[in-house]
């Protein structure tokens, strides 16, 4: 085994948007040596950087680790592509670029947890801080941070008639997800910058690559920790075939994601000793909670075919037309090649006994029967509801002692009879959305989930199984919580129960799920972990 020269205060495993900015804030003390390991390369690819590239970063091993969930009973025994990013950057690399910070409430039940410094008054100077925001300075937005925001730059008449729709059904319209309540109806906000994605390796990583106490080990694979008298002292990564030991001084910092992180944990004999033991793992630290309480937002995806507006179905069969967005962009900046996965944003309630929004439409100008298909042919748009919170909890579970052998991931979708009853809720929602005067002319048709099905909550419930699938949401799988928690990992300031000098700073912390996209929460987690490891390195 070779050792890697020099040492190192802080060995940061993962270069995802937690990494990157753990990396950047940790390296601007020029007095500590930081190491960042990454298992992908480099983003030296167009369709990293042109936004509507996820068609073709997400699915390729050139970018993404090509998961799969197991057969889940909840979706009816189906199986679903989980996508992760493999790339500097993460899934900042290739996700859908979203820029949403769930609700107030959120964060403050963190609060309630018994988690100290995590409520939303708390966290909202960290949102502020990371952010370059198009809107300018405000008591909700921040400017000059290194993670940019901007508008998105085309619509689509449909998708107006769709918003109108919402606004007729009482929802009303609001300018910015971003304030704390996101119930209503506006255009997402997104990581882009003049029509190019801003990944958290270009706002956070590449600009801290020229210090010199900053180095970064791309195409190597963490297979472990190294855990000495009961402290994390190093790790064991292998780079073209060769084990690497490399060591920390002051600490290691786990930033791989909620699949990520768990599969280092798990190999270093960290987690459940019943999970670990029978795959000739030696326990070092039984901890049952490493690796449970996964939770993900499902959402299904009705779709509709529609009359009188131009979706991108038929704009993608056109050479005329593909061969406009393709100048569209070039000259612009501007056009489909912009665009993030979703663009219309609804957030509603399933059910008026909800206290707050608890479901969040993605509605799309295009339709498919499942990602990586090529859209249909006829024009149609997508209608994805999903539930925020869910009440289903599911495990990431290693296979084997090898790192080249995918997780065990089982999301246990529509588990419990509260998310089958906000499932069939959603569908409901949906089919009455598309009943609206404002949508009439157009003429929306139900393909998915189809006439066919019933409107009894157990027609609705199967349907969601039918239909359902990921919007790529994995979090809480090494949760954040008090020290007399069983299922705990971590503690508040994000330190490893009964193991020194190491720390999960990523969204395996979230002890629940918030309430919409997960990229940018990860990011405000990345920041406050940052603070308080350089707050404690400087007490020590």
């Amino acid at each position: 085994m070779k050792r890697l020269e020099g040492e190192f205060d802080y060995i940061v495993v993962g270069a995802g948007t937690a990494g990157c900015i753990v990396a950047n804030r940790l390296s601007a003390d020029s007095r500590k040596r930081v190491l960042i390991l990454e298992a992908g390369g480099g983003d030296n690819w167009i369709w990293f950087h042109i936004p509507v590239g996820y068609l073709f970063a997400i699915g390729n091993p050139r970018s993404d680790w090509m998961f799969r969930t197991e057969a889940e009973p909840g979706l009816n025994g189906r199986s679903l592509a989980y996508p992760r990013g493999k790339v500097i950057g993460g899934c900042s690399a290739i996700n859908a670029m979203i820029s949403m910070r769930g609700q107030a409430a959120d964060y403050d039940h963190w609060r309630q947890l018994g988690l100290t410094g995590w409520g939303y008054d708390d966290v909202l100077p960290l949102f502020k801080r990371l952010e370059d925001h198009f809107l300018g300075e405000s008591e909700h937005h921040g400017v000059g941070g290194g993670w940019r925001i901007e508008a998105p730059r085309l619509s689509w008449q449909i998708l107006d008639a769709v918003g109108d729709a919402a606004q007729e059904m009482g929802i009303k319209r609001i300018p910015d997800f971003n304030t704390g309540d996101n119930e209503g109806i506006s255009y997402f906000h997104v990581n882009q910058k003049r029509g190019r994605r801003w990944s958290a390796a270009r706002g956070f990583l590449k600009p801290a690559l020229g210090r010199p106490n900053l180095r970064l080990e791309k195409n190597v694979l963490v297979d472990r920790l190294v855990i000495e008298d009961g402290r994390a002292v190093g790790v064991r990564f292998i780079r073209g075939g060769e084990v690497v030991e490399a060591r920390a001084k002051g600490e290691v910092i786990l930033s791989a994601g909620a699949i990520g992180s768990i599969q280092v944990l798990h190999r270093s004999g960290i987690g459940p000793a019943d999970w670990l033991a029978p795959l000739g793992i030696d326990v070092v630290f039984d901890r049952p909670g490493v690796g449970r309480n996964l939770q993900d937002h499902l959402q299904q995806r009705a779709i509709y075919k529609v009359e009188g507006a131009r979706t991108l179905n038929e704009t993608y069969y056109s050479l005329f037309r593909r061969g406009l967005m393709g100048l569209d962009y070039a000259f612009r900046r501007r056009g489909p090649l912009t665009m993030a996965p979703s663009q219309l944003g609804i957030f509603t309630r399933s059910d008026t006994t909800r206290d707050r929004a608890n479901i969040e439409f993605h509605v799309q100008p295009l339709s498919l029967d499942k990602f990586g298909d090529p859209l249909h042919r006829f024009p149609a748009i997508t209608v994805s509801a999903c539930n925020l919170r869910p009440t289903s909890r599911g495990t990431v579970r290693i296979r084997s002692a090898s790192p080249q052998e995918a997780p065990s991931i089982a999301p246990n979708y529509l588990a419990t009879a509260e998310d089958r009853q906000v499932a069939a809720d959603a569908i409901r929602v949906t089919r009455r959305l598309m009943k609206q005067k404002a949508l009439a002319r157009h003429r929306p048709t139900e393909y998915l989930p189809g006439p066919s099905v019933g409107e009894d909550d157990a027609s609705l419930a199967k349907a969601a199984g039918d239909i359902g699938t990921t919007i790529f949401h994995p979090v809480g799988t090494a949760k954040m919580g008090s020290a007399n928690d069983p299922m705990a990992v971590v503690d508040e300031r994000l330190r490893f129960f009964g193991i020194d000098g190491l720390r999960v700073v990523d969204a395996s912390i979230m002890p629940t799920i918030t309430s919409g996209n997960t990229n940018t929460p990860t990011a405000m987690i990345a920041e406050k972990g940052s603070t308080m490891i350089l707050e404690d390195s400087h007490s020590r």
